[in-house]
């Protein structure tokens, strides 16, 4: 285990309505927090999408290792939001091949059966250089994953909305129905059985 190391970690696309659940976590070593904080970074939600991306090359060349992993709808279907998420942050934290001195998670939930020491850090994002890079990543990789997926499913706008509820996609899913990539299990998705291929 490396005493220098920590590691962060952050989800994105909880709350949508389709679209898989997405984590990053990203191990800096006290320079690169130093480092990271001194160029001002910022949890995802204060960076504009520009600016969200222009930060991707500088954490991930700064990390000293990062990775993203995700929990797909079914898997939200059949375990529930927080599990899928909790699923989907220890799958990006064991695909790190560093042993970071602590794991600081954002939120209050701990991740089940991890090898290393864990923090929970509610609004740990706004206060943790690790988290807000793992927030920056996870983010700018969910946004494009939509951006694809929105050319498959044209009909619920999902380039705009990302999968979130927006009036676009509500209305969307009263006339076509859900598709194989909604969360079935969230009830605007409940309004039909009809399912667009």
């Amino acid at each position: 285990m490396l005493t220098h190391l920590r590691l962060g970690v952050d989800e994105v696309g909880r709350g949508a309505l389709c679209g898989p659940v997405v984590c990053a976590a990203v191990v800096l070593d006290a320079a690169g927090e130093t480092e990271l904080r001194r160029l001002g970074l910022r949890e995802s939600k204060q960076l504009s999408p520009h600016q969200r991306r222009a930060w991707v090359p500088r954490i991930q060349y700064i990390a000293k290792a990062w990775h993203i992993a995700w929990a797909d709808p079914w898997e939200i279907d059949t375990l529930n939001i927080l599990q899928a998420t909790l699923l989907a942050m220890r799958r990006a934290v064991m695909a790190i091949s560093l042993a970071p001195a602590i794991c600081l998670v954002d939120g209050n939930h701990p991740i089940p059966d991890l090898p290393y020491p864990q923090q929970t850090v509610v609004d740990g994002d706004q206060t943790e250089i690790p988290i807000a890079a793992a927030s920056v990543l996870a983010k700018v990789w969910r946004d494009e994953h939509l951006d694809q997926l929105s050319h498959e499913y044209p009909v619920y706008d999902l380039a705009r909305n990302k999968g979130y509820a927006s009036p676009t996609h509500r209305r969307a899913l009263q006339r076509y129905g859900p598709s194989s990539i909604h969360r079935l299990s969230f009830r605007p998705c409940q309004v039909s059985q009809a399912k667009v291929p």
